[in-house]
């Protein structure tokens, strides 16, 4: 199936809609997303290394926002324990239906996959031996962050791992215009033109809200994590890992 490019705001619109995961983004998500994120591969595909170094016998491992589904792929094609499986959940109907279809042709590994239209909030962690959020915090208001981060750690297991994603925000003023100026910059080298960087911006301005990257490390501690380390950042987008 060819990939269906990002045209959302290319035109001016009349309204500006809170952006949401609805049908019209589920058409063109790989697209968008490559072109948006800086590294977005690079993630991904480490991810899956990261889960299969992690993963345990007898466990479960969860993709949680796993909108199409690529970071359930990309641990799927890794893991090799036995008796482990991956539960991928996301709270947009469209994104679930459209990434059991791409999951349906994936025959590259036997590990079970269950996919799940739900809110992660209310979903029960339990015996997981690999915990991903690639982002998906930065959707949830932030008030209420230190409560999932502490469920997932509960549910972990001893040695087990959460995998942390985000777009995060930064204290000195130099360093956010920095930061943004060179997202944008990287959009634009993407084809984005900024009409269309400056209209999406808005439309998520008041749905994702970064935090600094201190705040989500302080929060990891909080939670009960001892360890937790930056292994990812290009401009600001980052990945943190912290172990059980």
């Amino acid at each position: 199936m060819a990939k269906k490019l990002d045209a959302i705001y290319a035109s001016p619109l009349d309204e500006m809609i809170d952006f949401r995961f609805d049908e019209r983004v589920v058409d063109v998500f790989p697209d968008m997303i490559q072109r948006s994120v800086p590294g977005y591969g690079t993630m991904i595909s480490t991810i899956g290394i990261l889960a299969a170094r992690y993963a345990q016998e007898d466990s479960h491992c969860y993709d949680l926002g796993c909108s199409l589904g690529a970071v359930t792929l990309s641990m799927r094609q890794r893991i090799t324990k036995p008796n482990c499986d991956i539960i991928a959940i996301d709270n947009s109907l469209a994104m679930i239906e459209r990434g059991q279809q791409l999951l349906s042709s994936d025959q590259t590994s036997s590990i079970p996959v269950t996919m799940v239209c739900a809110d992660l909030q209310n979903v029960d962690i339990k015996n997981a031996s690999v915990v991903v959020l690639n982002f998906t915090l930065q959707f949830i208001a932030v008030e209420e962050r230190l409560l999932l981060i502490k469920r997932i750690y509960q549910g972990l297991k001893p040695g087990g791992i959460l995998i942390l994603s985000e777009k995060i925000a930064f204290d000195e003023n130099a360093k956010q215009e920095f930061h943004i100026e060179a997202h944008h910059d990287f959009k634009r080298a993407n084809g984005y033109s900024d009409l269309e960087i400056s209209q999406k911006r808005s439309a998520l301005e008041k749905v994702l809200i970064p935090e600094t990257l201190v705040s989500h490390q302080q929060r990891l501690k909080l939670a009960g994590f001892d360890f937790s380390e930056l292994w990812f950042q290009c401009f600001n987008f980052i990945s943190l890992v912290a172990i059980k």
